[in-house]
């Protein structure tokens, strides 16, 4: 039985694809920085923490065959405008925290001549204004497995990035409730990037792509299609409705920010504000 380690697990995509990896054989191991009785504390920002969890989850099991780096978090905004500290702790939690935990499981992967597997984002190679953090750190983590596959290869590890698009999770849940020039983003998208998709649909995709060590994941399939024609994702034609919106999102995210007295409400979500 394979044994995963899972940042990121104690809810949304990492939870739902842990149950599907459970029903098909994988022993899954849960940590968050929001510990349950269920799910190891895992501060990604701490790399003592995230030693922590790689040696619990080997005195436990004995073994990593697998490790997925998905803890993340969203912020939002106009560069000029968004708060600097949610701007920064995202590049934190979404790069340097993916860097912490597999750097950390590494060791015990390699004996195991596992996978590893990192939480990207269709936003790695198709960016939107109000999402220079979270798209900047999405495709630092893709250009660093692309890296870490060749310096992995002949130790006989497996590496992968994983691209969902919008997912029905509390984190895009958050934005679409709580921020009105994410929601005018979201108007100015065209099908198919403009639809949220289940949590259980993703989480499918992903258990598919473990059991078969793909080196990229995509969801939903047309995300592949994206991937592979990325290059037009920055062309004129497809940024004509994001341009078009850009004046409105800065001008949305202007107004709500006075309204709350501060960029930081508007920039993160209620749970990451608390946190910090």
């Amino acid at each position: 039985m394979k044994t995963v380690l899972i940042t990121g697990g104690a809810g949304g995509i990492g939870r739902a694809t842990a149950a599907e990896l459970a029903r098909r054989g994988w022993t899954p191991v849960l940590a968050d920085i929001e510990a349950a009785d269920d799910v190891l504390a895992m501060d990604v920002l701490d790399p003592a923490a995230c030693e922590r969890a790689v040696d619990t989850v080997l005195e436990r099991h004995g073994r990593l065959d697998a490790v997925w780096a998905n803890a993340g978090i969203a912020s939002f905004g106009p560069l000029a405008l968004t708060d600097p500290g949610a701007w920064e702790r995202t590049i934190d939690v979404n790069l340097l925290g993916v860097f912490r935990t597999v750097r950390a499981a590494l060791p015990a992967v390699i004996q195991a001549r596992g996978y590893v597997a990192v939480t990207a984002s269709l936003a790695s190679f198709a960016q939107a204004p109000g999402m220079s953090a979270y798209s900047a750190s999405k495709a630092a983590v893709e250009a660093m497995c692309n890296s870490l596959r060749l310096e992995l290869a002949h130790h006989g590890v497996q590496v992968a990035t994983i691209h969902p698009t919008w997912i029905d999770t509390d984190m895009v849940r958050e934005g679409a409730d709580e921020l009105r020039a994410y929601q005018r983003l979201r108007a100015a998208l065209r099908p198919p990037f403009k639809r949220t998709y289940p949590v259980e649909r993703a989480a499918r995709d992903i258990a598919d792509g473990f059991d078969r060590r793909a080196r990229r994941i995509c969801t939903p399939s047309f995300v592949r299609i994206a991937h592979v024609l990325r290059a037009a994702t920055t062309t004129r034609l497809f940024e004509r409705d994001l341009l078009a919106a850009a004046p409105d999102i800065e001008r949305l995210f202007a107004e709500q920010a006075a309204e709350e007295g501060s960029a930081l409400h508007v920039s993160l979500g209620e749970r990451e504000r608390e946190r910090i």
